[in-house]
């Protein structure tokens, strides 16, 4: 049985209507600047990596109509792949993922990039985005998931991301990983993966299922915490409604050990439905199979991170393993 496929709940979370903002003032097409009088920090959101996750386009989109200005430094608020969330259809919503490929594996140092290659459309606009990205000092990046689960964030490897990400009342799970084989992730481009550069914070939040009306909430929340801990703007000049209350348990944070990623030959499946934090208890627990042969726990207690076949093609990851820090 092919458990974990494409969710077919129906969407609860319109596409918000960007028309308004959609040109930016930065001369490039929606991508916002504010610069305040103070010095600070280059402070960065991004929303729409992928083109049918609308709960970071809401959170920017309130941001900008509620005036939002920072007091210290400068604030950039980034629609990044516009031309994938222009196909967004909610009775087909993956085809809005992306136009060409996947926004959010074309980073680091890009080997893509070669003299005379012709560019696809995310390649593009990942070129026309990568001075925003470099010229940042703090980065949230705000996502969704496939599949219903628990809101989590992706630190990457280095400690002082997830530091910054317990202090200021991050989501309730916080996952160390490297990402993913199929490429680099926007989060670890450039400063935001050097060990040694500890003035560079980055976050990926992903808010909840694709369709929740609860990730728009997790979504501000998230905003709110993130641009106040930032220190570019002052918690009275934000829409007070957007914080939540803060969780009774700080977040649970893992580290991933296995990154499983899909191999050639026969599809993959799962052998019944998981979701993010499930915990497998039992070493050698045989999760799934693909064409590499059974997918496996490789220790008590094992925690899964986004399990999904929505895109599970060859190289893509299947699902993440996890344990406690």
């Amino acid at each position: 049985m092919n458990h974990n496929s494409a969710s077919h709940q129906a969407f609860e979370l319109q596409a918000p209507d960007l028309s308004r903002w959609r040109a930016g003032n930065t001369g490039l097409e929606g991508v916002w600047r504010f610069e305040s009088s103070q010095p600070g920090r280059e402070v960065l959101v991004t929303a729409l990596v992928h083109g049918n996750e609308l709960c970071g386009a809401w959170a920017l989109l309130e941001a900008l109509e509620a005036g939002v200005r920072p007091t210290r430094g400068a604030l950039t608020l980034a629609f990044c792949n516009l031309a994938a969330f222009d196909r967004f259809d909610p009775l087909d919503t993956d085809r809005s993922r992306f136009v060409d490929q996947d926004f959010n594996r074309l980073w680091g140092t890009m080997p893509w990039r070669r003299p005379g290659a012709a560019l696809d459309c995310e390649q593009q606009r990942v070129l026309a985005l990568q001075p925003v990205i470099e010229r940042a000092d703090w980065l949230l990046d705000l996502h969704s998931m496939h599949a219903e689960g628990p809101a989590l964030g992706l630190t990457g490897l280095m400690p002082h991301h997830a530091a910054h990400a317990v202090s200021w009342g991050a989501p309730g799970l916080l996952v160390a990983d490297a990402g993913h084989a199929a490429g680099t992730r926007m989060r670890d481009h450039g400063r935001f993966g050097d060990a040694h550069d500890e003035q560079a914070v980055a976050l990926l939040v992903e808010c909840g299922w694709h369709g929740a009306a609860s990730s728009r909430t997790v979504a501000l929340d998230v905003l709110h915490r993130f641009l106040c801990a930032s220190g570019c703007v002052q918690s009275e000049a934000l829409p007070g409604v957007w914080r939540q209350a803060q969780a009774q348990q700080p977040p649970q944070q893992l580290r991933v050990t296995h990154a499983i990623t899909v191999q050639a030959g026969t599809p993959p499946h799962f052998t019944q439905s998981f979701r993010t934090g499930d915990v497998i208890a039992q070493q050698g627990t045989v999760i799934g199979h693909d064409g590499a042969g059974p997918v496996t726990t490789p220790y008590d207690g094992c925690v899964l991170i986004m399990p999904s076949l929505a895109h599970a093609k060859a190289g893509a990851t299947l699902v993440r393993l996890a344990r406690p820090v």
